[in-house]
């Protein structure tokens, strides 16, 4: 017997190309079959997705989890139940003394599967900026120990390489995030804002399976230049760089993507999700995700880039649904019509769908829902973020207030005595 039949949506698997109605089944929280006409009777629940969009549980490549302990932490919990994000990838939030801390607060209690890319720098972010500016932080050997501690949980490293975090540094901090990445045999993900160092200073350091995020950024200068990808950016991307969306707070501008996809780039698609980012505009994966739509990207193309590319990226056993695989599920309500949505800069285009995820299942189980906590305190919301989070809080609590109040909306279980049966 199965322990849960996902029945009758619309499923699209890049990792085993299938693009059609099916039925899922799951045993043991992992994939047992999928295909159309699978037997109700044969599983111990049954979940109806007909008329949904039904996809491997999303992977994030780009997020921000280390909640409590650092200035951009997200608890992921309240945000992926809600999203179909079952693999978070934490971008360098903990460095080598941090690295305990997140597996034991993050990784081991979180509902979700989280990995980590390691900062080159030991203090991680614990503040909003400047990590790499005391290069006596950025210790190759000890962070490479504490990597090996943790090689179940850390797949990667992380550097962030523009001017307000390197200082007067320049082009060294990266120079020993690449040590580290080779030392560990790992990729790396480098940040890129505003120079210097610029694209040009980064690209020649970058390897094969490197990843360049915040590839849509307006920020860097020499990113996209009169209107084409430049030379240097387009020397990493022919040497196998990926290139990463990474849109947070202030990284995504609709005319770079554009004149990126013009030039042959295929990013994979990640949120950089962090406390700032989660209230707008990148607000989730979903919703980056009908951002690629409205650039010109086809459904299958975004889901791709969103599930099985992103895992392939970091050799993460996440983002499809072939028999074997972690039952990580996620259904969508689908609509279609005309939908603005923004970048950082307010520049506004038009989405041909929107994505409503309305169940998602982690090793075949349903996550519950959970609400998030408030802001912290250092996050700068305008007024109407901070409108929409008061009335977030307040439909949270209305949500969770008893509603019914006549007498036959009740069972009676334990009648009086001498009450006629």
């Amino acid at each position: 017997m199965w322990d849960l039949l996902v029945r009758g949506g619309r499923v699209i698997d890049p990792a085993t190309g299938h693009d059609g109605t099916a039925d899922i089944a799951v045993r043991a929280g992992r994939i047992a079959e999928v295909r159309p006409g699978l037997p109700a009777e044969a599983a111990a629940e049954v979940a109806d997705a007909r008329g949904r969009l039904v996809t491997p549980g999303l992977v994030d490549l780009h997020t921000h989890v280390w909640t409590g302990a650092t200035y951009w932490g997200l608890d992921p919990d309240p945000v992926a139940w809600r999203t179909g994000v079952t693999t978070w990838v934490d971008a360098g939030s903990a460095g080598a003394y941090g690295m305990d801390g997140l597996r034991r607060f993050i990784a081991d209690r979180s509902r979700v599967r989280v990995r980590a890319l390691i900062n080159v720098s030991g203090l991680g972010l614990v503040a909003e900026t400047g990590e790499h500016r005391v290069l006596d932080h950025l210790d190759v050997d000890t962070a490479a120990a504490v990597a090996a501690r943790h090689g179940d949980l850390v797949c990667g490293v992380k550097a962030r390489i523009d001017s307000r975090t390197v200082g007067p540094n320049g082009i060294e901090p990266l120079r020993r995030a690449v040590a580290l990445a080779r030392r560990i045999e790992r990729p790396l993900m480098v940040h890129v804002g505003y120079g210097p160092p610029t694209i040009a200073d980064i690209a020649p350091l970058l390897a094969e399976g490197d990843i360049l995020t915040h590839c849509a950024s307006g920020c860097p200068a020499d990113l996209v230049e009169d209107g084409k990808l430049s030379s240097a950016a387009r020397k990493a991307h022919d040497n196998g760089v990926v290139f990463d969306i990474g849109h947070g707070s202030g990284a995504f501008a609709f005319d770079v993507l554009e004149a990126e996809l013009a030039s042959g780039v295929r990013p994979v698609v990640s949120t950089d999700l962090h406390a700032r980012s989660v209230h707008g505009p990148a607000f989730d994966l979903p919703t980056v995700l009908v951002k690629m739509l409205a650039a010109g990207w086809g459904l299958y193309e975004a889901i791709e880039a969103a599930t099985t590319r992103p895992a392939r990226v970091l050799g993460l056993d996440a983002g499809g649904l072939a028999p074997g695989s972690p039952a990580d599920i996620a259904v969508f309500a689908v609509e279609e019509g005309r939908f603005p949505v923004v970048d950082v800069h307010g520049g506004v285009r038009e989405a041909p769908l929107k994505l409503a995820n309305t169940a998602t299942y982690v090793a075949g189980r349903p996550l519950p829902p959970c609400a998030a906590e408030p802001p912290p305190p250092w996050v700068p919301l305008s007024p109407a973020q901070g409108g929409a989070e008061a009335d977030r809080q307040e439909r949270t609590r209305a949500a969770a207030a008893p509603r019914l109040t006549r007498p036959e909306d009740f069972d009676e279980p334990f009648p009086r005595p001498g009450a006629s049966a």
